[in-house]
């Protein structure tokens, strides 16, 4: 075969993988929204930075897809060398190009004796050992690792510089952060003490500290790696890295491994004109690990590498040259990922983004993953603030209510209704229910053993990789991977065997007379096949609709009793009042935080003097034209809502009680996903569609006004913002005597002192 014609192979090969799997990712998540794929150059070598690696072997899966839809073109993706030794997953890698790197980590072995710093201030890269043998080749090596217990799910490690001896050798870096250091010199550090059962902390033992025990890594070649991407750039091809190194559950970034810079740099050091350029991409879930989940992949400005770091790495200056590019990577990664330091302040920012939303409107998925950053960037600065920290204290005690009352924030709503309604809705939801559960039953029955051994086999492989890795939490990256693998290999072989049954079953008695004798057996068996499916299919959808019924009937009960010791009443007022605490909060730090934030905001607020009617509608924030992706330079268009949104804003809360479950979507297939389209060229980002356009970019130009014609408007313009600024002045004054007059409820959360606070509408969140 010539070389284009294997070329092209790979091509139908690559696409027909990504096909399957499009409907399997389809099948296992809600709604995969892609997000500024016009950013995405459509000629040239690019390499796809993609973070957090939060999902495995899913997230390759799900960018792959939305490049090669939204800007036709195929990833080179990079994959650990212990993956692709994994019998399907090396198969299914080659498949699509992948490229295979050895990981130093992958490698590590519990090594013999104890290491310790024999003077952490004077000279903190000189380590000594008890019992080592540092001159062993195949364990010790220049370029090699050494590893720390794991404390906290962490485990400092350092690169070896220099051997010395059996007992001595010089890293190139010292062990980062204080807990290694009192690893290694023997200090106590709580529960667990950073040791091994073996070691002793001298100050609990009295004995002289020993070292602690430690792993060894090998020094690993990536030559071969490096060859094969800068082949991949020459031909102006695509290569995806996941630059944390490997995946992980935590809810910040991991540092940045140096390979993506050295590739982008020696690829240009290799041949200036070779036009890489690096895009960084967001993978941002909402719960990766659960079936019918939600994620949002965003695309930052393609990043192109200054001349000046070039010649600076040709010259011999390597590390501060890829240490220039990682920071600028870096940068521009968290510009469109959401990113906290810890699971509890993503649990609270959620809350507060529920909560702050005036006019109770659905926000498009993107704008919730915008929502989230903003308010992250906003608490990281304020956290400090007594506003803010008495504000969380309140936040977390009404999320901890709803979760002893098995109740969500959306359903709290439900106590404004009358309970005549209320009871009716209850019967027509469990009649609905009762619907459901008869079109469940017979591929929950059926394929049981497929969702039985999905749960088992992912929690088995999550405590496996846990116990195996230095970085993750509790292992939920593996989750949706593993369930993923165990339904495409359990579902077609249930599927053939029970069309096997089928056929024996009709060619024995025709299914007792059920099925004509003039129906020929090949028709049985390839009717089994699509219908077993089907059933399967329909109790994974209707199942999902029937868990929404029975998770809103329990606030329904909840809210029969429509007087002031109702509980969910009582909920309803709390919420009400930390609504407004969240929005004077928000509209008096904001301005300080986010220029023009009045102007610019995700979610307008029509008591503030410059909200206009034309304005109150959810914006999609885009980042400054000069392609820094600076979450402060943001600039905002109209929306482009998801499809069937117009109809579905039309029924709100006031209308009657939340809707939570249709059947109204079954028949907008999408293999169940309902995937908002990026569009597929670059547009004005004005949204004058009134304007004159032409050429491919569509550019859109506006008629010319006369100024006379804006003068009123300028004036109006000013008045309101003269008319803003002395709210805001008169909400400082006040601002003690508004917290003074709050007082503590009987729950233990400030409450105001005034009972009569009507919530805005609550809508169900995303």
């Amino acid at each position: 075969m010539t070389g284009k014609g294997k070329q092209q192979w790979n091509s139908i090969t690559y696409d027909i993988f990504l096909w399957i799997f499009t409907v399997i990712t389809d099948l296992f998540f809600r709604e995969i929204h892609p997000r500024s794929t016009w950013r995405i150059p459509r000629q040239g070598p690019i390499i796809f930075v993609a973070a957090p690696h939060a999902n495995q072997f899913i997230d390759p899966l799900i960018l792959m897809r939305v490049v090669r839809q939204d800007a036709h073109r195929r990833i080179a993706f990079l994959i650990a060398e212990k993956s692709m030794r994994r019998r399907f997953i090396g198969f299914a890698a080659s498949l699509v190009g992948s490229v295979s790197v050895g990981r130093a980590l992958d490698s590590k072995k519990p090594a013999k004796g104890k290491i310790y710093l024999p003077d952490p201030e004077g000279d903190p890269t000189l380590i000594k050992g008890n019992g080592t043998d540092f001159t062993d080749g195949k364990m010790f090596q220049p370029g090699g690792l050494l590893v720390l217990p794991s404390v906290n799910s962490t485990a400092a490690n350092s690169e070896i510089h220099e051997i010395l001896g059996p007992n001595e050798l010089r890293l190139k870096k010292p062990f980062k952060g204080d807990i290694a250091l009192k690893q290694l010199t023997g200090q106590d550090i709580g529960e667990g003490n950073g040791h091994l059962p073996g070691d002793h902390a001298p100050e609990k033992s009295g004995q002289e500290f020993e070292g602690t025990s430690f792993s060894a890594a090998p020094h690993v070649d990536q030559s071969a790696v490096y060859d094969a991407v800068f082949k991949r750039i020459r031909e102006g091809g695509c290569i995806g890295i996941f630059p944390e190194g490997g995946s992980h559950d935590r809810t910040e970034l991991l540092p940045l491994k140096a390979g993506l810079a050295i590739m982008a740099l020696g690829a240009l050091a290799e041949n200036p004109d070779c036009g890489v350029t690096i895009v960084p991409v967001g993978m941002n879930y909402f719960h990766a690990h659960k079936f019918r989940s939600r994620a949002v992949i965003e695309f930052g400005a393609p990043i192109s590498i200054d001349p000046k770091l070039v010649e600076q790495y040709k010259s011999g200056d390597r590390r501060g040259a890829t240490g220039e590019v990682l920071q600028i990577v870096y940068d521009r990664l968290t510009a469109v990922t959401t990113l906290a330091p810890d699971y509890d302040t993503l649990m609270l920012i959620q809350a507060v983004r529920r909560l702050y939303n005036p006019k109770g409107e659905r926000l498009p998925l993107p704008m919730v993953v915008e929502l989230n950053r903003r308010l992250i960037k906003g608490y990281t600065k304020y956290k400090d603030d007594p506003r803010v920290v008495n504000l969380r204290k309140a936040v977390l005690d009404y999320n901890r209510t709803l979760f002893r009352l098995n109740v969500r924030d959306h359903q709290v709503s439900y106590a404004k209704f009358a309970w005549y309604k209320v009871v009716a809705t209850i019967i027509y939801r469990i009649a609905k229910l009762g619907v459901l559960s008869i079109a469940v039953l017979p591929g929950t029955v059926l394929f049981a053993p497929v969702f039985i051994a999905g749960k088992t086999i992912s929690t088995f492989k999550a405590k496996e990789a846990l116990a195996a890795s230095t970085v993750k939490i509790r292992a939920r990256d593996v989750v949706a991977t593993w369930k993923i693998l165990v339904s495409m290999a359990l579902t077609p072989i249930l599927d053939i065997f029970y069309t096997v049954m089928l056929t024996w079953w009709t060619n024995k008695n025709r299914v007792g007379g059920r099925v004509p004798e003039w129906v020929p057996l090949w028709l049985v068996a390839m009717s089994g096949l699509f219908f077993f499916p089907a059933v399967c299919f329909a109790a994974l959808r209707f199942g999902e609709i029937g868990m929404d019924i029975f998770k809103s009937l329990r606030p329904l009960v909840l809210s029969l009793n429509p007087t002031s010791s109702n509980t969910l009443v009582k909920l309803r007022k709390r919420r009400a009042w930390l609504q407004e605490q969240v929005n004077d909060i928000i509209n008096e730090l904001g301005p300080e935080l986010f220029p023009d934030f009045d102007h610019q905001r995700i979610v307008s607020d029509p008591s503030h003097p410059l909200y206009s009617p034309e304005r109150s509608r959810p914006r999609t924030p885009e980042h400054g034209r000069d392609g820094s992706g600076d979450i402060d330079a943001l600039t905002f268009t109209p929306a482009t809502p998801p499809p069937a949104q117009s109809q579905r804003s039309k029924h709100t809360a006031s209308d009657g009680l939340p809707r939570n479950e249709s059947f109204g979507d079954i028949s907008k297939v999408g293999i169940f996903a309902s995937r908002p389209g990026t569009p597929n060229r670059t547009r004005s980002r004005t949204n004058s569609g009134d304007g004159f356009k032409f050429g491919s970019k569509g550019f859109g130009f506006n008629g010319f006004s006369p100024i006379e014609s804006k003068k009123s408007d300028m004036d109006e313009v000013s008045r309101n913002l003269h008319a803003a600024m002395r709210e805001r002045g008169r909400r400082r004054t006040s601002e003690d005597e508004a917290w003074e007059e709050s007082t503590e409820g009987d729950d233990g959360v400030l409450t105001p002192s005034t009972s009569d606070i009507e919530p805005e509408e609550a809508k169900k969140d995303l």
